[in-house]
């Protein structure tokens, strides 16, 4: 299957970063967070199941998420995942360090 050229890879380093913001409006199941990102960025990223849930673990082992067992809309248990206050002052780091790079690399490419 040929991937979409409207798609975009996800830069790594960056799905922590999108996870956290997208739990900053409450919590979700691991499929309601990866739609979402596909959602909000238009259906330019898409979150694959084999890379979101690593990065789930690793955020809940950081304890900038937290991980609760609740039935989903539909009527199926799914874990849900809260953002932590932890995980809020992260998220402040993660976009700071996001805006700098983004303005480092918008300088090299004005070069061109």
């Amino acid at each position: 299957m040929e991937r979409s050229e409207s798609r975009l890879d996800i830069l790594p380093g960056t799905l922590d970063l999108l996870i956290l913001r997208t739990l900053v409006s409450g919590p979700m199941h691991g499929w309601s967070i990866s739609e979402r990102i596909q959602q909000i960025s238009e259906e330019a990223l898409q979150v694959n199941q084999g890379s979101l849930y690593p990065a789930l673990h690793r955020l809940e082992h950081r304890g900038w998420i937290k991980a609760e067992w609740a039935t989903s809309e539909l009527g199926r248990r799914a874990r849900f995942y809260r953002l932590t206050a932890s995980g809020r002052k992260q998220l402040e780091v993660e976009k700071e360090n996001w805006a700098r790079l983004n303005s480092a690399i918008g300088r090299i490419l004005e070069l061109a």
